[in-house]
């Protein structure tokens, strides 16, 4: 059976504390270890107010101004990706000759985010525009350029247009 620590215990080492435990972050984790533990990761500042571990925040503060959005790629994309981009960047890697190992160093990233984006998985904009430098193709389209190229293009008649015509010419 799992047994829950006390308060007056070291998250890390188990023994007692003498004094205040200290709150801090090892490995993405937040702990309340003794001194000699604290080493093992970054101290977090304590607000003044928060008097003992797992203490409230105060009644008067909105939860909401404490909690932060959470972060939408799709708010920091400057175009949009290209449907089969895995495709691309597999059939781009292989035409270089190389593995995914080799891109990956190339573009200094892990291999295992090479296996996933060649599956469908889409990464962030800085990995794409990386993936796009090295193997030299494009997987942003610009939504500005696809606009441009409509303008360009001439018009073509549509149905809405037969109509308003024939109704035009009676």
């Amino acid at each position: 059976m799992y047994s829950a620590i006390s308060m007056s215990e070291c998250e890390v080492c188990g023994c007692q504390v003498r004094g205040e435990p200290i709150l801090v972050q090892i490995g993405g984790a937040k702990m309340w270890v003794c001194p000699k533990c604290a080493k093992l990761g970054t101290e977090i500042k304590r607000p003044p107010r928060a008097a003992s571990p797992g203490a409230r925040p105060p009644a008067g503060k909105p939860v909401s101004q404490q909690r932060r959005r959470p972060r939408d790629v799709f708010d920091m994309m400057q175009g949009e990706v290209v449907d089969n981009f895995g495709e691309l960047v597999r059939e781009a890697r292989m035409k270089k000759g190389w593995s995914q190992k080799d891109l990956a160093l190339d573009i200094k990233e892990k291999e295992n985010l090479i296996k996933k984006i060649e599956t469908g998985f889409l990464p962030e904009d800085n990995v794409l525009k990386k993936i796009e430098k090295s193997l030299e193709i494009t997987l942003i389209e610009s939504v500005d350029t696809d606009i441009e190229k409509m303008k360009g293009s001439s018009m073509k008649t549509t149905l809405g247009d037969v109509i308003t015509i024939k109704k035009s010419k009676k």
